[in-house]
């Protein structure tokens, strides 16, 4: 499909620099396929929207500080280059992009940090080398350190990674450590939060309980490249970024359960849509998964195991876009997010929720 019909105009006054406080007072725009105008709410009313016997599934991942600054040294020159981190390959090996990635090339090492005499303090200090460089900026890089010491040396010198929309016009401080994490946040590994579970609280879900709601959770390490947009002018032309998920025996079997019970699937957030759908057999029924996924869902698609979804409003021309256009049509989904550009909903990772019902 030609990319530009996935195209809108977004004022920049649109885009939300912080989120609402608290989480759940956040407005969300329901969208159903037997209704022409959508439905204003707020996310506290979402046990209302949903019935007794329905099962939320959730993304459990846990934001690391990804962005790295660091010096290239090469012979008796350097440069300043910025990594950020978005596909663990290995203990000690990460995909990242680079920033200008012009200025590296395959041998060359990255010292992030800086060099201390106190071995007690060695972890302030951090080397990588360039194995592998690729398209974009895309390179694999090969560090000093492993497993949980590259973690806790990365946790020290890297960065929270907001996305450039918000970064761009303010600098990530404490506040941001907090409100950029799910309260469900377990397992590290995203360079990106899971934004629709951003909206969640323990109050929420008490109510989400008493209405007979059930909540299971997955795993998916949210990858930068999810959210850049598509440079392409086709879709076929346009290659995702693999990222790993996993969905355990028994988050399968309870879905599957619940399913046959006539309760709906719902996904809160396209990470978790994905990763149901990547595990998802022919027949509806959801398998066991554990691995990489890079699928790629456009209108035409047929969903085997979602039923609705919860999720943020997306960058113009994205695969997220793409994807919600896909659950709800096209028409309908320019439609809604023209209504909520004009009612003042809050756009991106801080800002308001949608809940699609399937088209």
């Amino acid at each position: 499909m030609r990319v530009d019909l996935f195209d809108f105009d977004l004022p920049e006054s649109s885009i939300a620099l912080r989120p609402v406080e608290p989480r759940d007072a956040a407005r969300m725009l329901v969208v159903r396929p037997e209704e022409e105008t959508p439905e204003d709410r707020i996310v506290r009313d979402l046990p209302d929207l949903l019935r007794p016997g329905d099962v939320l599934v959730l993304n459990n991942t846990k934001v690391i500080p990804s962005r790295l600054y660091g010096l290239r040294v090469r012979e008796e020159t350097a440069a300043r280059v910025e990594i950020m981190l978005h596909k663990r390959e290995g203990a000690d090996c990460w995909r990242a992009f680079a920033r200008p990635a012009k200025k590296l090339q395959v041998g060359d090492r990255i010292r992030f940090g800086e060099a201390s005499e106190s071995t007690a303090c060695e972890l302030v200090r951090l080397d990588a080398e360039v194995e592998e460089k690729g398209e974009g900026g895309d390179v694999t890089l090969r560090f000093s350190f492993s497993g949980p010491f590259l973690d806790e040396a990365i946790a020290r010198l890297g960065e929270l990674p907001l996305p450039p929309y918000i970064a761009g016009k303010r600098a990530t401080d404490d506040k941001d450590r907090t409100d950029y994490q799910t309260v469900y946040a377990r397992d590290e590994g995203a360079v990106a939060a899971p934004t629709a579970g951003l909206h969640f609280t323990e109050d929420l879900f008490r109510r989400l309980d008493e209405r007979g709601i059930a909540r299971h959770f997955v795993t998916l390490h949210v990858g930068a490249g999810t959210f850049l947009p598509v440079k392409a002018d086709d879709t076929s032309e346009h290659r995702m970024h693999a990222e790993w998920g996993s969905v355990s025996a028994e988050t399968a079997r309870a879905l599957n359960e619940a399913r046959a019970r006539g309760g709906r699937i719902v996904a809160v957030g396209t990470t978790s849509l994905r990763l149901l759908e990547s595990a998802a057999r022919e027949d509806g029924s959801i398998a066991p998964f554990s691995g990489d996924t890079a699928i790629f869902i456009t209108p035409g698609y047929r969903f085997k195991a979602v039923d609705v979804l919860m999720t943020n409003f997306h960058l113009p021309r994205s695969t997220l876009f793409m994807l919600v256009s896909a659950f709800a049509g096209l028409e309908r989904m320019r439609a809604a997010y023209s209504h909520a550009i004009e009612t003042g909903y809050r756009f991106y990772s801080y800002g308001d929720a949608s809940l699609l019902f399937r088209h």
